[in-house]
């Protein structure tokens, strides 16, 4: 399915530049929640791979998000620097760290009130230089629930000072970790298990062995979740909810 989502989003975006129309571009900077996954490790799927398909052709995504990365080591390893060099006026950079700047290694560990906000600053200076419009996302909370069925949130401070830094740069917010912490809790512990690639040994090629992972989604729940991030792009000022079919 997701394959098939591909091929015609592609075919939509080759009528559309045949029309001499300039596309509006989404850049995505973020970690394995967001990112596109080879046809190897199916179903797992980040919610960056099924953005564009609630978008009319108008709408090109670039998805950038690298599995394993913090906002400091996507820097560190060049990623920010392709996004520099392709990204410019109009475009839009959507910006979602923090999973793995939790992380204790050096490579990638930032602290919330210091290190980790003055990452996030470089990306918004390099969308405001090229003329694009920076957004910065929360994280998409992790499905941990406790012995009482209760979902414990697991992001620590890094959701609130990326509220924070929303606030005192003026940049757009898209507050994923509480709308993934509602969905998870609507569905129970149980169900929610429906959104993450939780399998059975032998019930899927690609894990003959099974799986049992909280973090990472499958093409459902990556579906689902980039339907949140249109609902909190459309109750936002973006002119790129005009886009949004």
């Amino acid at each position: 399915m997701a394959r098939l989502v591909r091929l015609q989003g592609r075919q939509e975006m080759k009528r559309f530049m045949k029309e001499g129309r300039k596309p509006v571009r989404i850049f995505i900077a973020g970690d394995s929640t967001a990112a596109t996954y080879p046809q190897e490790q199916e179903p797992m799927a980040g919610w960056g791979q099924m953005i564009g398909r609630l978008f009319g052709p108008e709408v090109e995504v670039v998805n950038e998000a690298r599995c394993g990365r913090s906002s400091k080591s996507f820097i560190a390893e060049g990623h920010l620097q392709r996004i520099e060099e392709a990204i410019g006026a109009g475009d839009y950079l959507m910006i979602q760290f923090g999973h793995n700047d939790q992380k204790p290694d050096e490579e990638r560990h930032t602290e919330p009130e210091t290190t980790y906000p003055e990452h996030l600053a470089r990306y918004i200076e390099l969308a405001v230089a090229k003329n694009a419009q920076p957004v910065l996302l929360t994280s998409v909370e992790r499905r941990h629930f406790d012995e009482a069925g209760e979902l414990t949130p697991s992001h620590g401070a890094y959701p609130d000072a990326m509220r924070k830094l929303a606030r005192e740069r003026g940049v757009p917010l898209l507050d994923l970790c509480p709308r993934t912490q509602e969905l998870y809790r609507s569905l129970g512990p149980e169900n929610s298990k429906r959104l993450f690639v939780w399998l059975k040994p032998n019930e899927h090629p690609n894990y003959p062995d099974g799986v049992q992972d909280d973090t990472h989604f499958n093409e459902d729940g990556a579906a689902q979740v980039a339907a949140l991030v249109a609902e909190e792009i459309r109750k936002s000022d973006l002119p790129l909810k005009e886009y949004l079919i």
